[in-house]
């Protein structure tokens, strides 16, 4: 019942950069309760379950907390060891089956795809004391199907933003996306999440955000191709290609840690 694990850091070319997952393949299904244990175990924001079917790759993703419907750079993550690991040739699709439906992993010479879904984000009106908790004005405010989403004033006010932690934690969401235009030239719009709330003060860099970032941004600069750099203490950028309601979440990554769980 050994496992195999993996240690992966998703959307960057550098070591000890970007988003750390875990990738855990097992030979059989394993139980809930087992997957909850082992991403507890991991301590990173996500840990993914990957097992072989006959048609596709089970996914699943894991906090240390709880499970979650939908998580990028972990599926990243999963798609790199597959091929790193000679379990689908190089030029192959792969095909994940998940909570959130079928989704896709391609690779070029630039990096790995993966078509999810557009997560569209809806205007709302600010919870009570969120400007308080960021200690900044809030210049949009929205909710996604997972999460609250808001536009800051500026790059700076994202990028050096200390919110209050239990605040965000009592706020009815998965997580908590800010944003704001880039004031850097190889990027369209920077970003931060924080989800305290299922166990992650900060993501380094959360692909599934960008299911709403992309399209948001898509819109307000008139453009369906575009670049996000996730200014979080790590930082790690993601490149957004919006096509009807998919949208394309592209990245590299890089391997720090391969074994064997014994457990």
């Amino acid at each position: 019942m050994h496992a195999e694990l993996h240690i992966i850091d998703a959307f960057t070319r550098t070591p000890f950069c970007g988003n750390p997952a875990a990738v855990c393949i097992t030979e059989e299904e394993r139980e809930s309760p087992w997957m909850q244990k082992v991403a507890a175990e991991m301590k990173h924001s996500e840990t993914a379950f990957l097992h072989r079917t006959d048609e596709a790759w089970d996914l699943r993703w894991f906090t240390p907390e709880a499970e979650v419907d939908l998580c990028g750079h972990a599926t990243l993550a999963a798609a790199f060891v597959i091929w790193a690991t000679g379990r689908e040739a190089g030029e192959s699709q792969i095909r994940f089956r998940t909570r959130s439906g079928i989704l896709t992993a391609d690779r070029d010479a630039t990096g790995i795809a993966l078509d999810f879904p557009v997560v569209p984000v809806v205007a709302c009106d600010p919870p009570e004391g969120i400007e308080t908790a960021f200690r900044c004005p809030v210049v949009f405010s929205g909710k996604t199907q997972f999460d609250l989403f808001f536009e800051l004033p500026s790059a700076t006010d994202v990028c050096t933003l200390d919110p209050d932690m239990s605040a965000l934690a009592a706020l009815p969401a998965r997580g908590i996306v800010v944003t704001a235009p880039s004031d850097m030239p190889a990027y369209d719009f920077v970003s931060r999440f924080f989800a305290p709330s299922v166990g992650i003060p900060e993501d380094p860099v959360t692909g599934s955000a960008h299911c709403s970032l992309g399209p948001f941004w898509a819109e307000r600069l008139s453009k369906t191709s575009l670049a996000g750099f996730q200014c979080s203490e790590r930082g790690g950028s993601v490149r957004v290609l919006v096509k009807g309601d998919r949208v394309i979440l592209a990245g590299n990554a890089v391997q720090v840690v391969s074994g064997r769980l014994m457990a």
